[in-house]
């Protein structure tokens, strides 16, 4: 069984409960497989980044395979707006924030199901040089942190780090830790060049934590919001508070 997610933002649980821990998001128009269907709960698995969790059956739409092959297949196109929406054929509005996937996009046209809408803003769908990693982190910047979130309405350090690398056209895994196994790793701070990734270890050695390097030793990060902090050996100093906050662990060069 497949699935297509139907609406704006929808939380993916830890457990097929609603007070279960929010450990990820599904975007509008995000696809993906349907491990166990219970009586409320579903337990599916992201295309994009093989994501495991519980979704709510009344937030979804069930998809043939064929068709979940074929949005496999196509090239992927998402919404480079803040907050936008569509519209059906019947003018009924959905609002889509800023990396929504848009399935099967063509002339201002996506498909979900039987469904056409019409959106007309902003679209990414090419691979961007590192230049624009900065530019669209800055697009999040004062996003309030929320555990398991990618959206501007709230989101996570690696939900940041992975949604500007997808909106310029290059994949991430979703958490810190899974991020860390990719890459190329740089030995120095000083090799580093801005939208390089760095990561941050908790006193057990166990990765917690990831941003985006900015020029002059900054960092772009998701700490209670987004925000920017100064980078240095030890790890990220926070400006607001003057205090250390991460422990440098590696940095990763992904470009």
């Amino acid at each position: 069984m497949f699935g297509v997610c139907n609406l704006s933002i929808v939380p993916l649980r830890l457990t097929a409960s609603d007070t279960s821990e929010m450990v990820n998001q599904v975007l509008f128009g995000e696809h993906f497989t349907i491990l166990e269907k219970h009586k409320k709960w579903s337990k599916i698995k992201l295309f994009f980044d093989g994501y495991e969790g519980f979704i709510d059956n009344k937030q979804y739409k069930e998809i043939p395979e064929e068709s979940y092959q074929f949005l496999s297949e196509s090239k992927q196109y998402y919404a480079g707006e803040l907050i936008d929406f569509i519209t059906d054929n019947k003018n009924n509005l959905t609002t889509i924030p800023l990396g929504a996937h848009l399935p099967l996009f063509k002339d201002k046209k996506l498909q979900i199901g039987e469904r056409i809408f019409t959106y007309e803003g902003n679209v990414c769908y090419t691979k961007l040089s590192k230049p624009s990693i900065i530019e669209t982190a800055y697009l999040f910047l004062n996003t309030p942190y929320l555990w398991g979130g990618k959206s501007p309405f709230g989101i996570d350090c690696s939900g940041f780090t992975q949604t500007v690398y997808k909106l310029c056209g290059h994949h991430l895994l979703r958490d810190a830790r899974e991020q860390a196994t990719q890459g190329e790793v740089l030995s120095f701070i000083e090799e580093s060049e801005p939208g390089d990734l760095a990561f941050f270890d908790n006193d057990e050695g166990h990765i917690t934590h990831v941003g985006i390097i900015m020029n002059d030793y900054n960092i772009i990060h998701a700490h209670g919001k987004v925000r920017i902090d100064k980078l240095d050996h030890s790890g990220i100093y926070n400006v607001d508070t003057q205090l250390h906050t991460h422990k440098l662990r590696v940095i990763k060069r992904f470009i």
